[in-house]
């Protein structure tokens, strides 16, 4: 049972020295290889279109008054009858 764990524990520490020179020598060769080529040889950059601002009044042009007010008319209804059940269901909780 002892000499399984010699042996568990030479595996852990060789298997990890590994890990670390792999890594090690990794980072080596990227910052010493690679980094002078890609000064040398950059990637193109991509131009980007810039989007223009759109102003409010262009968008409201699209949708008809009557749809606006109809939207708004459900909001504020929905919002008064969300309203009032919390406040009655508070004063309820404070009655009790």
């Amino acid at each position: 049972m002892n000499q399984l764990f010699i042996e568990a524990g030479t595996l852990l520490f060789v298997g990890m020295v590994f890990v670390y020179a792999f890594l090690g020598l990794l980072i080596f060769i990227i910052n010493f290889v690679l980094a002078p080529l890609a000064k040398k040889f950059p990637d193109p950059v991509v131009q980007t279109k810039v989007k223009k601002f759109v102003s409010k009044s262009t968008l409201s042009n699209g949708v008809s008054p009557a749809i606006v007010a109809a939207i708004t008319g459900a909001v504020t209804q929905y919002r008064q009858q969300h309203t009032n059940l919390s406040i009655n269901k508070t004063h309820l909780k404070a009655k009790q």
